[in-house]
């Protein structure tokens, strides 16, 4: 379906209502999320995750983009109550029994589509909430009682376009949505130590890591975005975009005066950056 040109002022008088309710600026947060298993574990990043929750002010909802929902389109969730979702195979059934009830917030999804207007975004009604979210937030927000909405990443899209429509999302920050985007700096499975001791990180990991964290500090967005300029690390660390795409959501919904920290480090089975990076 082609996209529907947009009244001329639309995107700019709903960032306007949005920013018109501010009161205390959210965050923007990149978490890495890891195994899944991270979700039932009471680990050194489960901890982190769960003072971080602690010290943050009290969003009046959520808006994720998650490595696993990844699909040819952007879509919104737009459900009231959106589903669990066990996106995954091969795990003990105590991970199943999660439940992560957050309410939807039909409204804030129709929002986000305004905010990104002309682009044709789906308002979905059938997908919920994938491991990418919720094993990360049943550590932040436990009483899952803060609206959730998720953000597909459109697979068919070049990294700019992901940047930019971080930077289109950016007044939500201003009217109390936490901009999250979940996913791993590096993700190299095929490299991962499945069921071994812990091992340290390979080298080429850990450079692109540190690469990364520099340019973060350095504001200098424009060689994260163009991630494969950087070279053979890039490459071994990034061999599949979707879980390093969301850290470009969240990069675009920053502003030049955002304080920098990264909360949560480690890097799991030697190829699985967990680093979170808190903007704000």
């Amino acid at each position: 379906m082609m996209p529907q040109p947009p009244a001329a002022h639309s995107s700019r008088e709903t960032a306007d209502r949005l920013m018109a309710t501010v009161k205390t600026r959210l965050p923007a947060i990149f978490f890495g999320h890891g195994n899944p298993m991270n979700a039932l574990g009471n680990n050194q990043y489960s901890s982190a995750w769960a003072a971080l929750g602690a010290s943050l002010p009290r969003p009046r909802a959520i808006l994720c983009i998650s490595a696993h929902w990844y699909l040819p389109q952007l879509a919104v969730t737009a459900m009231s109550a959106p589903r669990t979702i066990h996106d995954f195979g091969g795990f003990p059934r105590e991970l199943f029994a999660v439940q992560y009830p957050a309410p939807g917030d039909p409204a804030l999804a129709s929002q986000v589509q305004q905010l990104l207007a002309p682009l044709d975004v789906t308002l979905d009604e059938s997908w919920g909430l994938d491991h990418g979210t919720w094993s990360v937030l049943c550590h932040v927000f436990p009483q899952a009682d803060i609206p959730v909405v998720q953000l597909s990443i459109d697979e068919t899209r070049a990294p700019q376009f992901h940047y930019e429509v971080g930077q289109r999302l950016r007044p939500l920050r201003d009217a109390g949505v936490l901009i999250v985007g979940s996913g791993d700096i590096v993700h190299n499975l095929h490299a991962y130590a499945w069921g071994r001791h812990p091992v340290e990180a390979y080298d080429w990991a850990a450079r692109f890591e540190t690469k990364v964290r520099e340019l973060i500090d350095a504001r200098d967005h424009a060689p994260l975005v163009d991630y494969s300029s950087l070279g053979r690390d890039a490459l071994l660390s990034v061999p599949t975009p979707e879980h390093y795409l969301p850290l470009l959501y969240v990069l675009g919904a920053t502003t030049a005066d955002d304080a920098i920290a990264f909360p949560v480090e480690g890097m799991d089975g030697g190829s699985v950056s967990m680093l979170a990076v808190q903007f704000g």
